[in-house]
């Protein structure tokens, strides 16, 4: 089963073999993990998300259509997941994390930053707007290539790019300016 696309794994659970979602969790799990983090939540908050996305995509595995990118369908969920938590912390006044405390990502397949660089990028990415830091993260840390992000967010691939290009822009410049 280990060796299965995920498309096939996903179709199995549509159709109701539960097994595959073992699999698809041990593919995803950090990675879906590291993007809440990268998205600004705390430690507890991504842990939370990224196991409530394993329950939505079991509970809404039916919304699965045949043949789709099972990549692109996760990280739908996972930016309505997000996007749903953001309004209801912005409702309670509680803002997202903005400390130089910088939570601990897990070592994922590309491996790790020095930390140093690590810090200064993670706070550069704070002066991104939502969108900007949202397709940054998902694009160069994620892996998703911007026809699959274009699907997520509902945008053209030009507009990807250009935000692409701005967030990169900016990014850069909060990160050379940082001592």
């Amino acid at each position: 089963m280990d060796n299965q696309s995920d498309e096939i794994l996903m179709q199995n659970i549509k159709n109701g073999n539960l097994e595959g979602m073992a699999v698809l969790f041990e593919r995803y799990h950090r990675k879906l993990y590291n993007f809440f983090l990268r998205m600004g939540l705390k430690q507890d908050e991504s842990q939370d998300l990224t196991q409530n996305l394993f329950y939505r995509m079991i509970k809404y595995r039916t919304s699965y259509k045949t043949g789709k990118n099972v990549r692109t369908w996760i990280y739908q969920i996972a930016r309505n997941l997000f996007n749903d938590y953001s309004r209801i912390r912005s409702r309670s006044g509680e803002l997202f994390l903005q400390t130089d405390k910088i939570p601990a990502c897990i070592e994922d397949d590309n491996g790790t930053y020095e930390e140093e660089d690590y810090e200064k990028l993670e706070r550069s990415l704070a002066f991104l707007s939502d969108g900007q830091r949202e397709i940054l993260v998902m694009n160069r840390f994620m892996g998703l290539k911007y026809e699959e992000i274009s699907v997520i967010v509902n945008q053209s691939v030009p507009a990807i790019k250009v935000t692409m290009h701005r967030a990169i822009k900016q990014l850069r410049s909060a990160f050379f300016k940082q001592v």
